[in-house]
C-alpha cells in the first residue's frame, strides 16, 4: 500500500525545495544525508566533555580550581553581551524599543556577574588565595580583551581615554591615538617606577591590533553613536536612558567595585598591602571614583558626575531618590 505522507510533512517538503532549488541544489540529497545523521545529544551539542575539562589549575591548592572557573563562567557572560553589541550594530532599521531591548540584555549578564560575584569574595579560603596566586603571575584579570571590547562598543572612544589626556588629544584624534591614551593602561603600571608592567606589555602585544581594529569597526555603530542617530523624539524615551544609565553604572561602577571589594578582602594587609598577581595598581585603578569613567556624560547632572562610585546610583537607578 503506498504510504501518504501528513499535509503538514508535504508543507514542509515544499518550503524545503523552494529553499534549495533555486540554488541549483539536490533536495533528495540533503535528505538522504539527513537519513544518515545521528540524533542531537546535549553533550554533544554544547560539547560538555571539552568544556569540563578546560579547568587545568597550575598548583594542587583545591580553591584555584574555583577561581579558573569563575572566570571562565565571567568571559562567557562577556561573549554574551558582545554578541549584543554586534547585533545592535548590524541592525539597519534599529529603533528605541529594539535598542532598549537589547541594552536590558545586556545589563541582565551584567547582573547576574555582580550578584554572582560573592564566589570571588566569600567563595574562596584566603589562605588558599594568596598561595596559588603567586603560581598565575603575570597573569590578570585586568587582561581580558572581552571587557575592552564592550568599553568601546558602548561609547565615543574619547569617553575611554585617560582624563588628563582627554583634552590634549582634541577631537581629531585617531583610534590608534585614543587606544594609545586608553585609561586601563594607567591601572598596570608599577607604582613605584610608572614603567608598563608585564601584565600590560603582553596584553598589548597580544591584543592592540584586535583593539584598534575593534574600535574602528564600532567608530560609528557603538550604542552612543546608535543612539544619537535616533530620532529625537526616540532619543527622549525614558525606558532607554534608564537602560543606558543602567549599562553606564554596571560596567563602569558596580562591576569595577565588586573587584574592589574583593581585592580588599585578599590583598588589603594593614599596613602592608599586598601587591595584584599582574603588579596592577589596584588601589588606584578599580575604585570608580578616581577614573570617573562615564560612557553616557550627558545623562548624569554635575553632582551625580563629582560623587561617580560613591554609592548612589544604585539609588538613583531604583528610584529611591
Amino acid at each position: 500500500m503506498e504510504h501518504t505522507f501528513k499535509p503538514e510533512v508535504l508543507e514542509q517538503l515544499r518550503r524545503l525545495e523552494e529553499k534549495y532549488v533555486p540554488l541549483g541544489q539536490d533536495l533528495a540529497a540533503y535528505l538522504e544525508g539527513l537519513y544518515y545523521t545521528n540524533f542531537l545529544n546535549y553533550w554533544d551539542y554544547i560539547h560538555l566533555d571539552t568544556l569540563l575539562s578546560l579547568q587545568n589549575p597550575r598548583t594542587n591548592i583545591p580553591d584555584e580550581k574555583i577561581f579558573i572557573i569563575y572566570h571562565q563562567i565571567t568571559e562567557l557572560y562577556f561573549k554574551l553581551c558582545l554578541e549584543e553589541y554586534r547585533q545592535i550594530a548590524e541592525d539597519k532599521n534599529i529603533n528605541v524599543d529594539v535598542l532598549t531591548k537589547r541594552v536590558k540584555r545586556i545589563n541582565r549578564y551584567f547582573d547576574n556577574l555582580i550578584n554572582s560575584f560573592d564566589v570571588m569574595v566569600d567563595g574562596m579560603d584566603p589562605k588558599q588565595f594568596l598561595q596559588f596566586r603567586m603560581a598565575l603571575m603575570p597573569a590578570s584579570g585586568f587582561q581580558s580583551a572581552q571587557y575592552r571590547m564592550i568599553e568601546i562598543a558602548s561609547t565615543d572612544l574619547r569617553n575611554l581615554v585617560a582624563k588628563d589626556k582627554r583634552a590634549v588629544l582634541g577631537l581629531q584624534s585617531t583610534q590608534e591615538e585614543m587606544i594609545g591614551c586608553i585609561y586601563w593602561k594607567e591601572g598596570a603600571t608599577e607604582v613605584a617606577s610608572g614603567a608598563k608592567t608585564l601584565t600590560l606589555l603582553q596584553f598589548e602585544e597580544k591584543y592592540t591590533d584586535q583593539l584598534i581594529k575593534f574600535a574602528k569597526q564600532y567608530e560609528h555603530t557603538n550604542i552612543w553613536s546608535i543612539y544619537k542617530r535616533l530620532p529625537e523624539e526616540q532619543q527622549q524615551d525614558a525606558k532607554l536612558k534608564k537602560a543606558m544609565r543602567a549599562l553606564d553604572s554596571n560596567v563602569n561602577v558596580n562591576w569595577p567595585l565588586m573587584h574592589y571589594k574583593s581585592a580588599v578582602r585578599y590583598l588589603q594587609r594593614d599596613p602592608e598591602v599586598i601587591a595584584a598577581t599582574g603588579g596592577t595598581n589596584w588601589q588606584k585603578y578599580l575604585p570608580p571614583k578616581f577614573q570617573k569613567r562615564i560612557f553616557y556624560p550627558e545623562f548624569w547632572d554635575n553632582q551625580e558626575v563629582e560623587e561617580w562610585g560613591k554609592g548612589w546610583v544604585d539609588k538613583v537607578l531604583n528610584g529611591d531618590i
